[in-house]
Formats: structure tokens, sequence, C-alpha cells
């Protein structure tokens, strides 16, 4: 049988709020920062959604083994979780991170809702030829183009986007993006699993 958050935890060091209810609070709060339905947090974490519901209300006791589950369908660490919340800093202060030609600087601490990421974006100008075949993922993406032209390649078109033109397009489309004379700079909302496959992450 799991040991339950109250138990392991019955020093905690906010003696005004014992940790199984403040992970209970964190729950909801990042949960309503993002946008989150009950089931979307639940499918995430592999949990029906009445069990989630139950743990959130505090009718069902929390055991250990869901914190970690709950906090990666949340995008936290468990530590993150079960700590008191930090005084809120709006600041983003993700580091930069470069992959087949791309730099991706986060412009978001957390997925808005649709679990999507902002980033700023630099191609660098060597990425000038797309795979065969085109990649395909699920997802959604959008791209604005600040400056230089960003070759597009998307199903049986090979676009040209110029500086001040947006393009968003469904992932499950095959689909490139890279550079034409020089390096691009730009927007770009993705999802996780544009995420993972611009970052092979």
């Amino acid at each position: 049988m799991p040991l339950d958050v109250a138990t392991l935890f019955a020093m905690s060091a906010n003696d005004e709020e014992p940790v199984d209810v403040r992970v209970r609070r964190r729950l909801r709060e990042l949960r309503t920062e993002q946008g989150l339905t009950l089931q979307q947090v639940a499918e995430r974490a592999h949990l029906d959604v009445s069990t989630l519901s139950r743990l959130e209300a505090g009718k069902r006791r929390l055991a250990l083994d869901h914190l970690p589950g709950l906090a990666a369908a949340l995008g936290v660490t468990a530590d993150e979780l079960i700590s008191d919340r930090p005084p809120f800093d709006p600041r983003v202060h993700s580091e930069p991170r470069s992959q087949d030609g791309l730099t991706l600087w986060p412009l978001t601490n957390r997925a808005s809702h649709g679990g999507q990421h902002a980033f700023k974006v630099l191609i660098d100008p060597r990425r000038a030829t797309p795979p065969d075949p085109l990649p395909v993922h699920d997802g959604y993406d959008w791209m604005y183009v600040m400056h230089g032209r960003m070759r597009l390649c998307l199903g049986d078109d090979d676009l040209v986007i110029e500086p001040g033109e947006a393009v968003e397009f469904s992932t499950l489309t095959p689909h490139w993006f890279g550079a034409i004379d020089g390096p691009v700079e730009l927007l770009a909302l993705f999802g996780p699993h544009g995420q993972r496959e611009h970052l092979h992450s």
C-alpha cells in the first residue's frame, strides 16, 4: 500500500498548512493558471477524472505515487508541487537551446491553454535543405517572421515567408522550415510534440 503524503510529511515546514493540503491547493492553482480542465490533467497524469476531482477536493487520500504523474501533467517537478508557492516572478529565465540549425529561446514558463509554448527562434543559414520525408507529428504551429526569408515546405507546397508574414498550420501535414539566403528570426508557438520534434528532447 503506498504511503500517503499526510503521513510521510506530518511535520511541514509551514505549520499553518499541512503538506497534503498545500499539494491540493497547488494542483488547483497550477491547473487554473494553465487553463486546463480536470479531464485534460487527468488524461496527462493517466488518472480517472473522478479520481483527480476527489484528490483536489480532499475526498481521496493523496498518495506519494500520485505526485510524479500529476507534476508531469502540470509541467512542474514533484518538489515544486510539494513546496510552498514562491513569490511570483513574471520573468522567464529559461536558457536557449539549439539543435539542427535552430536556436529556441523560451518566452513562456508554462504552457498556455492547449499546451503551447512561445519561442523566439533563430534559423541558421545552413539549415537550407529539407529532409526526405518531411516530418509529421501531432499539434499545431504558428510562426511570425521578423527578419530574414523563411522557406516553408508544407505538404506539396514550397513557400517563401517574408518578414511581417505569419503562418499557421496543422503539423499532421508533412512540413519543414529553414533559411533561404541568410539567418531568419521569428516568433513561434509550438505544442509539446513540436518542441520535441525541433529539439529532439
